[in-house]
């Protein structure tokens, strides 16, 4: 696959992805994603996306929690 923004190669690896879902905020370790080899553009499959609806959307094993702070620029 190309990259969209700098025509560099991706190649298929695990990363984190931070999810939204319903409001609340996940971090969500060991997707599959597409990786720019040039620039580091992730491009994630549809079934994946759906993937990590499904099973936070079910009862799942929650590693950690942590705290996040909101702030605003503006």
């Amino acid at each position: 696959m190309s990259c969209e923004f700098c025509g560099g190669e991706t190649a298929t690896k695990k990363v984190k992805r931070q999810h939204w879902l319903q409001g609340k905020l996940y971090i969500v370790e060991d997707v599959e994603a597409e990786v720019c080899k040039e620039c580091g553009e992730r491009y994630f499959h549809a079934t994946t996306l759906d993937a990590i609806d499904h099973y936070l959307s079910s009862e799942h094993v929650v590693k950690a929690n942590l705290n996040v702070e909101v702030v605003s620029l503006g």
